[in-house]
C-alpha cells in the first residue's frame, strides 16, 4: 500500500503559540515574566521545550543555568494542560489526509513530539482515527533524524518504505526521509517558510489541496 506519513508540529498543525505560552509559564513562576514571544520565536518552539528554555534563559545572560532542566518537566506539565488553546491545522491538511485516504493511501504520523502530548493533540482535535500509525519521540529508543521511527510508522500503518513518502517543515525531515530512502515533502508555510527550499527535497508543498496529485506524482499508480 501506498502510504503518506507527516511530521506533526509545523506540518500538520502550528502548535508554536502554545509551545511558546507553556515556556513563557515557567519563566513567569520563575519571576522573569514572559521571555518568549509566540509570533518571533515560533521557530525555536519548533526545536523544542529545551530550545525555548535556553532561550529564554539566554535573554537573562544565562544560556546554560541548569533551571533549563529542573524547568523542562513542569513546561511539559503546561503545555498538556492547554495543549490547545492556540493550536490549529494548517489550512487544507485534514481535507488532504482525508482525500488521500480516499484515493487508497494509508497516512500516519511520525514526530519528534512526545506520544503522549502527540496522541492528546491528536484526539482532542478530533483527527486521531484519520491516521493509521503514530510513533512520538520516546516509542523506540531512537528518534529522527534515524529512520526507525519513520519504518515503524509506515508499517504500522500497513504500507511499506519503499512506496512512502514524508511531509515534513524541517531538516530533520528531510534527513529522515533520505536516511530512510524515500521522497520528502516540504512545507513552504511552516515555520521557516519558503526559505526552507534549501533543503532541496524532491518537492515542495505550497497549500495542501496539492498534496493528493503531488503523492500520486511522488509515488505512482496503485
Amino acid at each position: 500500500m501506498r502510504t503518506v506519513i507527516f511530521d506533526l508540529d509545523g506540518t500538520l498543525a502550528d502548535t508554536s503559540a502554545d509551545l511558546v505560552a507553556a515556556a513563557n509559564a515557567c519563566f513567569r513562576g520563575l519571576g522573569h515574566g514572559d521571555l518568549l514571544d509566540p509570533q518571533t520565536d515560533a521557530l525555536t518552539a519548533f526545536h523544542g521545550g529545551r530550545a525555548m528554555l535556553r532561550l529564554g534563559f539566554s535573554r537573562l545572560g544565562r544560556p546554560e543555568d541548569p533551571e533549563i532542566d529542573t524547568q523542562y518537566p513542569a513546561l511539559l506539565e503546561h503545555y498538556a494542560r492547554d495543549i490547545l488553546v492556540h493550536t490549529y491545522a494548517y489550512p487544507g491538511a485534514i481535507d488532504a489526509v482525508e482525500a488521500l485516504r480516499m484515493q487508497g493511501f494509508a497516512v500516519g504520523i511520525c514526530t519528534n513530539k512526545p506520544a503522549g502530548l502527540a496522541e492528546s493533540l491528536l484526539a482532542k482535535m478530533g483527527v486521531r482515527d484519520l491516521f493509521a500509525s503514530m510513533i512520538g519521540a520516546d516509542t523506540l529508543p531512537v528518534r529522527k533524524p534515524d529512520p526507525a521511527p519513520y519504518v515503524a510508522a509506515v508499517t504500522q500503518a500497513g504500507g511499506q518504505v519503499a512506496r512512502s513518502l514524508l511531509v515534513g517543515d524541517t531538516e530533520t525531515d528531510r534527513k529522515t526521509a533520505a536516511a530512510a530512502g524515500v521522497p520528502s515533502v516540504l512545507v513552504t508555510f511552516g515555520p521557516e517558510g519558503p526559505g526552507i527550499a534549501r533543503l532541496a527535497p524532491e518537492a515542495l508543498l505550497d497549500r495542501y489541496e496539492d498534496l493528493p496529485a503531488l503523492a500520486e506524482r511522488l509515488l505512482g499508480a496503485h
